[in-house]
């Protein structure tokens, strides 16, 4: 477990650099006013802008929150929690696709054979669809966790459903308050901490009705 802590703490490592580096710079460019008046100005193309930059927040510091609601403000709570969801849930991807690729003998070196085993049996399992479904709510986490699911090689069968369940919700609560207007995060932190598990167990549910 000590190995695997290891590992979990150099991928949140390498996800806070950029912050560290660009943070102040990248939150400068994207202020939600920034945001909204530049995705006015291009509307026709600017939803690829903006599914793009949820993409790029595994690499960069993007504020995917304010993404997220100038989506919504820009384009309507229902296409833009649709682009929201289809950036965050592609950022996941991007994040499980390369690790499963790339990131095993880094976990191997990082973790020993032990650690990568105690991941392998975490993701796994039942739990892991869960840590999957919760962590898109929460700073850091959504990236690091994806990193993991796919260095242990969880089913994809398990960790796409997980992460769809994660973060649409997110992607469409967070459209719904920039399509509203209203400045609430604290109603978006609490929308986006309930509906994931809620939409998981109910995911859970169903699959395990289907296979009985």
């Amino acid at each position: 477990m000590k190995r695997l802590l290891l590992l979990f703490l150099g991928l949140a490592l390498l996800v806070l650099v950029p912050f560290a580096i660009w943070g102040g710079a990248f939150e400068a460019a994207m202020s939600p006013e920034r945001l909204a008046a530049s995705f006015r100005e291009a509307r026709g193309w600017a939803w690829l802008a903006g599914t793009g930059l949820l993409v790029a927040d595994l690499f960069l510091p993007v504020l995917g929150t304010a993404v997220m609601s100038v989506l919504g403000l820009v384009y309507g709570w229902l296409l833009g929690g649709l682009l929201a969801s289809v950036g965050s849930v592609g950022a996941g991807m991007l994040a499980y696709g390369l690790c499963w690729k790339w990131g095993r003998r880094a976990a191997h070196w990082l973790a020993g054979k032990d650690g990568l085993a105690e991941g392998e049996r975490l993701f796994h399992g039942e739990l892991g669809g869960w840590i999957v479904a919760l962590s898109r709510w929460m700073p850091v986490l959504p990236e690091v966790v994806a990193c993991l699911a796919g260095m242990a090689r969880m089913p994809l069968r398990r960790f796409l459903p997980a992460l769809c369940a994660g973060s649409v919700p997110m992607g469409f609560v967070f459209a719904w308050i920039g399509h509203r207007g209203e400045e609430n995060p604290a109603l978006a932190l609490v929308l986006s901490a309930v509906l994931p598990p809620v939409v998981w167990a109910g995911v859970r549910l169903w699959y395990s009705r289907k296979v009985d």
